[in-house]
């Protein structure tokens, strides 16, 4: 995935940015960056990797030496950004979160046009930020191109800009990421987060639509392209992605969860002696669950955050998978011969809760129940980089169909979105014995939206039921 923010001020803006892009470290592992514009000075930039150390950490000495009015900074999972790009539009600096799943395309046209070339990144990969400028340049105004963009892409591509003028904000075409718009006495902001602005003095000024294209200065925010009337906004943000105190669309994320856990339960006819959510996203749905039930809810197990944050989650599965299990200390008193109902965000490889299932029944567990809080995950997501599995077998859901279509059976993935049909329950049958789970229920489409309270045809669902959506 990935994060921004971004600072158009009357003074400095170096310290509102500085924190504000630090907020959004839970959206990425990678790399981090900021760039900022002043007058006399022009532009400066800085780019750290924060595999290994948190943001603040990596950024400390710039913040101290960095001095600009107007500034845009980001998280990455992936790709270096800002950059800074000189073209016939000027000088800018971009920041994109997004996917491009047309990008051979792109890049064969471009070469076609006379595009000279792109820089590799250490995978070979060319850098998503950098094939979004030269879309960008390809128009004679920055408002085309972004225009461009959202036409061009494939996916979805979110994107700031930050020129001498001002902040350049473009939300993808269906709007599948946030963008929020917040302002203080002196200054304007635009973030992913929403929260991310409120304890530096911002009030929420206004949500951008989706496709919709402004520019945010210091002394307001102007819309250059209205926004479009049809939105796909991923659905995945409330149930794991965003921040407990972040909203979109004007639904709060930790009231969702409640909301979630609270269905899970009304469908539920287990009784165990507590509910415990996997932290941290698991928790909040485990106390609408404990709320609903009267069950009481605990936690069995804690997080050690003090020196494990997710920043320092490493790329590698084999190592995340070690670390997630090395950050959750037990507490024994609570587990000792009691039966457990865990509600995690979701199970997508199924590795990681299978160990600590194990790890609960080897500490004195006599039953683990597991309930996530979304659906069976079918579909490889097309439009953001909320995984990068190489393929979609590395879902358990699809590595447990293809066992059942070696054994002969006909497997058509429509079959098994019906959470009332005997292929659904078969397949959830066979990965909660796979997973050594005492019981399994996932949380039902119908349900979870509900949770949301946007209209379905509102929310990108495509993970779950693989509709396709005919805007795009």
């Amino acid at each position: 995935m990935g994060g921004f923010f971004g600072v158009a001020a009357k003074e400095d803006c170096v310290f509102d940015l500085f924190f504000g892009t630090d907020y959004h470290s839970h959206l990425g592992t990678r790399r981090a960056g900021m760039a900022v514009y002043e007058r006399q000075k022009g532009f400066d930039r800085a780019i750290h990797n924060i595999e290994n150390a948190p943001f603040r950490t990596k950024f400390d000495k710039d913040v101290n030496e960095m001095r600009g009015n107007l500034g845009i900074g980001c998280i990455s999972d992936y790709e270096p950004q800002p950059l800074l790009v000189r073209s016939h539009h000027g000088t800018y600096a971009i920041a994109t979160v997004g996917k491009i799943n047309n990008m051979d395309a792109i890049v064969k046209d471009l070469f076609a046009e006379g595009h000279s070339h792109f820089l590799e990144m250490s995978g070979g990969d060319i850098n998503a930020t950098e094939l979004v400028a030269a879309i960008i340049n390809q128009r004679d105004n920055l408002i085309e191109g972004l225009q461009y963009v959202q036409e061009l892409v494939e996916g979805s591509m979110t994107t700031l800009l930050l020129t001498p003028k001002g902040i350049y904000a473009a939300r993808d075409k269906m709007g599948r990421t946030p963008v929020a718009v917040g302002h203080k006495e002196g200054a304007y902001c635009v973030s992913f987060e929403s929260f991310a602005y409120l304890n530096l003095g911002y009030h929420g000024e206004k949500e951008l639509g989706p496709g919709e294209i402004v520019i945010v200065t210091p002394e307001g925010v102007r819309t250059l392209a209205a926004p479009g009337k049809d939105m796909k906004i991923c659905t995945f943000l409330w149930i794991y992605y965003g921040y407990p105190s972040s909203s979109y669309e004007g639904i709060s994320v930790e009231q969702m969860r409640y909301n979630c856990g609270a269905k899970l339960a009304e469908r539920d006819n287990v009784q165990p002696d507590i509910v415990a959510g996997i932290p941290d996203s698991g928790t909040a749905h485990a106390i609408g669950y404990s709320n609903k039930s009267g069950i009481p809810f605990s936690r069995p197990f804690i997080k050690y955050t003090p020196t494990w944050p997710r920043s320092f989650m490493p790329t590698i599965q084999t190592q995340r998978n070690l670390i997630a299990k090395m950050k959750l200390i037990p507490v024994h008193d609570l587990i000792q011969d009691k039966s457990l109902l865990l509600i995690d965000d979701s199970i997508v490889r199924g590795t990681q809760l299978r160990e600590t299932t194990e790890f609960l029944y080897q500490s004195g567990a006599r039953e683990v129940h597991i309930r996530p809080a979304c659906p069976p995950l079918l579909f490889g997501c097309k439009y953001l980089n909320f995984s990068r599995s190489s393929s979609e077998m590395d879902l358990i859901t699809r590595r447990i169909l293809k066992e059942m279509e070696q054994e002969g059976r006909r497997i058509d993935l429509k079959d098994y979105v019906d959470p009332e049909s005997e292929g659904y329950q078969e397949m959830v049958g066979r990965i909660g014995k796979q997973l050594n789970f005492t019981s399994l229920r996932y949380h039902r489409l119908d349900d979870m939206i509900e949770s949301v309270g946007i209209p379905k045809d509102k929310l990108c669902t495509y993970c779950w039921d693989g509709q396709e959506q005919c805007s795009d």
